[in-house]
């Protein structure tokens, strides 16, 4: 048994490729697939020692990545008759291509 198995820490920082750094909740990062497994303590991955990961997109790109991430984490059990707002209505026309490309890479 390990009872001192220390608890994952409760904040993740993600970084983009032109250094923009950003600092969410472990539980908002999980909502990808890729960086929850990237962030799984029984992987040897670098990530989940160090709590950082590196997304391969500019920043405003990223920006809008964490961004709907913590959107997704805010609303993943909506409340009965509670009006989920549209976030598409967010995202600006010259980063959509982008931003389709990073939701798909990283399975969000």
């Amino acid at each position: 048994m390990e009872a001192d198995k220390k608890s994952p820490a409760p904040w993740v920082r993600i970084t983009s490729d032109d250094g923009f750094t950003f600092i969410v909740q472990r539980k908002v990062a999980l909502a990808s697939q890729i960086l929850a497994a990237s962030l799984n303590e029984d992987s040897n991955f670098s990530e989940s020692h160090s709590n950082a990961c590196n997304i391969p997109y500019r920043g405003a790109v990223v920006e809008k990545v964490v961004e709907y991430l913590s959107f997704k984490a805010q609303f993943q059990e909506p409340k009965p008759n509670e009006d989920i707002p549209d976030f598409q209505e967010r995202i600006p026309p010259e980063i959509a291509l982008e931003l389709l490309m990073a939701a798909d890479y990283l399975d969000t």
